[in-house]
């Protein structure tokens, strides 16, 4: 038997219900040469007489019978599965996948969970946290959809398989101690800098932009303890081991006895959103990109109102 054409499936029910060819191309607005025509080439499809033509009208055969239940039954199949996309479609079911890295995901990441929850409770939120190139990984593998990821301007991302969207600006600030006489500043630069003592992450992307802003104003920086994270970090500066850069996203947690100060001409990294270039997002993942968007936005409005004053904690 040749493949079956849903199209003519539905012609034959018409016919079935009609009672007729003429009613039958009337339902469907059709011809009733038209009709004749469909149900001559599904007949020829399955390979048997599926109707009997009469003066008065037309009747099912038994094997039209037959068939015709195999086409209720796809009917409501595909019914289902169009209720299912629906639901899809309009985000009352489904799963959203997202990446993120440690820093926006104690900052920026719950802000977007929590709006992404409250307008779509139905859809699954699943995140995964990892260092940029595991986030990566994860997207070309499809473990996640969607992912954050940062960069700076000496080694923006570039890579042919990712679709990019920045998000926001993330800039470098100084952490200095409350009693240090640097923490009443508004502002510092970096050639003032010159005699400090430093608290730099180890092996980490922030020691990287420690060393480049050191050597363009014309020194090494004196590394005096290299931390694990960001709140050890912070414990080594609040002792007075040394001073330390840090994004502003890495301080959603910023001890009291810590200041961040604003660096002059310090790089700022890109927070960015990406997703695999030649995959058209779920509507789950085209939802969370407009939710990352409006916070992202919510958070530099905040920070453009209140600032980031010497003495005060830096804004989420």
């Amino acid at each position: 038997m040749a493949g079956l054409d849903l199209r003519r499936l539905h012609v034959l029910r018409e016919v079935a219900r009609a009672g007729s060819l003429g009613a039958a191309a009337a339902r469907l607005s059709f011809t009733t040469s038209a009709v004749s025509q469909q149900v001559s080439k599904l007949e020829h499809e399955v390979g048997v007489p599926l109707v009997e033509r009469h003066p008065r009208g037309v009747v099912l055969t038994e094997a039209g019978q037959a068939l015709l239940r195999y086409a209720d039954d796809l009917d409501r199949t595909l019914d289902a599965a169009r209720a299912e996309m629906d639901e899809f479609a309009g985000l009352r079911r489904g799963k959203l996948r997202l990446g993120t890295f440690p820093t926006v995901g104690a900052s920026l990441v719950p802000d977007v969970v929590l709006a992404f929850r409250a307008r779509h409770p139905d859809v699954d939120v699943t995140v995964v946290s990892a260092r940029r190139d595991g986030l990566v990984d994860a997207v070309k593998r499809r473990a996640v959809e969607l992912t954050l990821l940062w960069d700076y301007p000496w080694q923006r991302i570039d890579d042919p398989d990712l679709g990019v969207a920045t998000l926001t600006s993330d800039p470098t600030l100084l952490l200095v101690p409350r009693d240090h006489p640097l923490a009443g500043r508004r502002s510092v630069r970096v050639d003032g800098l010159r005699d400090q003592q430093w608290v730099v992450r180890d092996e980490h992307p922030v020691a990287d932009v420690l060393r480049r802003v050191c050597r363009s104003a014309g020194f090494e920086p004196q590394v005096a303890f290299a931390a694990n994270d960001y709140q050890e970090t912070q414990g080594m500066v609040a002792a007075g081991i040394g001073i330390a850069l840090a994004p502003r996203l890495a301080l959603s947690a910023l001890r009291p006895d810590v200041v961040a100060v604003p660096l002059t001409a310090a790089p700022a990294r890109r927070v960015v959103l990406a997703w695999l270039a030649h995959s058209r997002l779920s509507p789950a993942a085209q939802e969370a990109v407009v939710v990352c968007r409006e916070v992202a936005r919510v958070g530099r409005a905040d920070r453009l109102t209140r600032g980031s004053p010497a003495g005060t904690q830096a804004p989420r």
